[in-house]
């Protein structure tokens, strides 16, 4: 096939569906193939291919938090260990510096190499959100963490597979030498074993559409459809207006963004100078987590089909100040930045964008366990209400994709009992187009474990546009076995014993427009 210098339509088309297949077909057999219930039944992974200097080309529509920031990861592999890789090897990473977003999300990462086994000419890599991999708590989502340490253990471009050989001794040392160890080491390696397993299906997949249509082709329309997507974003940008918003978080923290459009250049700038310094607790986004939030909300805005890719990201600037808590330094906490503030960051861009009202804007995210169980799942709550469309009842809003435990599973898996999940009527915001509602959710334990939960929107309702209202917040509480209640703030860990029951109410979606009288 002859390559030229602008793109065929329909080959354009054709080769867009291709590479996205490609990152599909990797998710399949991570699904397949992985042990543990956060990456089999929830879904909670991403996969995605990249050109020679690591830049996105396509991914399967799984979890926009991790796909907008794995791009960070694999450069930083290509600037760490560019001249030393080999066919045959695969890194790990979840450095949350070193484009990672929290410890729990790690990414294998694999290079593709030409046939003489000599060049990189892409990458693939796919990134599974680990049950537990050590801390302070079970399920590595400690809701009062103040360094990145007590969140687990941390990989930096870790040799997992060398020249086709599993490192299993050393990735498990690696695991239990830690101060706060991994509590289950046979499911973490088990689960890498299929992120191996993904990669080398992409690996596969690419070399079989060079072999049909030869590397130059490949490569030149991988460069075409980055090339596509930035234009569709360019064509987002002309109809859009400047626009700032302050956004207030339950712990008094704020997001502060201000968007300017050049018409000239088709560009836009987001600047998110005047946000809180880094903070404390463990609320801080990596800095790869807050341009994944961005990427996410300007390929939203786009109308065509396109992949997310690097190409989205070439028509903005975006300015993060450093030591503010949407790039903290090392060792900052880290792990609800990448679940909790990023939905935050979204929200206050659709905010200042003045598109839509704010989502639930938490992933409410639940952990139990001991040293024999480790659980973890985010629970939906209500979208937003728009220009001219309601918000969605109980959804996985924005940053999140993932699904919920089915029961049978779960009850099969760890000795709880799903009690009840249900809608939360008129949890969200009223207006002329009215926002979702969020959902209640009642687990009740049947052994001692210990319980935790990190969200938002427990005391800041999520904010209506355009004298729309906002959602009600959110609520966690328990109710004891013999009766009594105790109300928990939005983040809190909690000895569970048999009989008790954990109760989350999520926020709903805020209201777009006045109610018409």
């Amino acid at each position: 096939m002859y390559t030229t210098s602008q793109p065929d339509p329909v080959r354009l088309e054709i080769f867009k569906n291709l590479y996205q297949f490609i990152a599909e077909q990797m998710g399949i057999v991570l699904q397949n193939t992985a042990a543990s219930v956060n990456i089999k039944e929830r879904l909670d992974f991403s996969c995605a291919i990249f050109d020679s200097s690591g830049l996105l080309v396509a991914n399967a529509p799984h979890i926009p938090v991790h796909l907008g920031s794995m791009s960070e990861s694999v450069r930083s592999l290509i600037n760490d260990k560019g001249d030393t890789l080999k066919p045959g090897n695969v890194y790990l990473s979840n450095n949350p510096y070193n484009g990672g977003t929290h410890l729990p999300d790690v990414t294998a990462i694999t290079a593709v190499f030409d046939e003489d086994g000599k060049q990189v000419i892409f990458y693939v890599a796919s990134r599974g959100h680990q049950a537990d991999i050590g801390g302070i708590t079970p399920g590595s989502m400690p809701p009062h963490s103040t360094t990145v340490e007590e969140e687990g253990i941390l990989f930096d471009n870790f040799l997992l597979v060398e020249e086709g050989n599993f490192q299993e001794t050393l990735v498990r040392q690696h695991l239990l030498n830690h101060i706060y160890p991994a509590r289950n080491p046979d499911q973490n390696t088990a689960d890498f074993k299929a992120q191996i397993a993904a990669n080398e299906r992409g690996v596969q997949e690419l070399r079989q559409i060079i072999s049909q249509y030869g590397l130059e082709t490949v490569q030149t329309y991988m460069k075409f459809v980055q090339d596509n997507a930035e234009e569709a974003v360019r064509r987002a940008i002309d109809v859009l207006k400047d626009g700032e918003f302050t956004y207030e978080m339950d712990s008094q923290a704020q997001i502060q963004v201000k968007v300017t459009i050049d018409r000239t250049n088709r560009t836009a700038k987001i600047d998110f100078t005047g946000t809180s310094e880094q903070l404390n607790s463990n609320f801080n986004a990596p800095k790869a987590v807050t341009q994944a939030a961005v990427l996410y909300v300007f390929r939203t805005l786009v109308d065509d089909n396109i992949p997310l890719n690097a190409g989205c990201l070439n028509p903005l600037e975006i300015i993060i100040p450093s030591g503010c808590m949407l790039n903290p330094t090392y060792p900052a906490a880290v792990v609800a930045g990448n679940v909790e503030t990023s939905q935050t960051i979204v929200d206050a861009l659709y905010g200042a964008l003045g598109v839509m009202a704010a989502s639930a804007g938490t992933m409410n995210n639940f952990t139990f366990g001991s040293d024999r169980y480790q659980y973890y799942e985010t629970i939906c709550g209500g979208s937003g209400a728009g220009i001219d469309f309601d918000g969605t009842d109980g959804v996985q809003t924005h940053m999140t994709n993932s699904r919920l435990t089915d029961p049978e599973v779960l009850e099969t898996r760890y000795p709880v009992l799903l009690e009840s999940f249900s809608l939360r009527c008129d949890s969200g915001g009223k207006g002329k187009y009215s926002g979702g509602n969020g959902v209640i959710r009642r687990i009740k334990f049947l052994e001692p474990m210990t319980a935790n939960i990190l969200s938002g929107h427990r005391f800041v309702r999520p904010f209506g546009l355009n004298g729309g209202e906002a959602g009600q917040v959110g609520r966690n509480w328990i109710q004891r076995q013999n009766g009594t209640q105790e109300n928990l703030n939005s983040t809190a860990t909690v000895e569970m014993q048999p009989g008790d029951v954990f109760v989350i109410e999520t926020p709903g979606g805020g209201g777009f427009g006045k109610v018409e009288t």
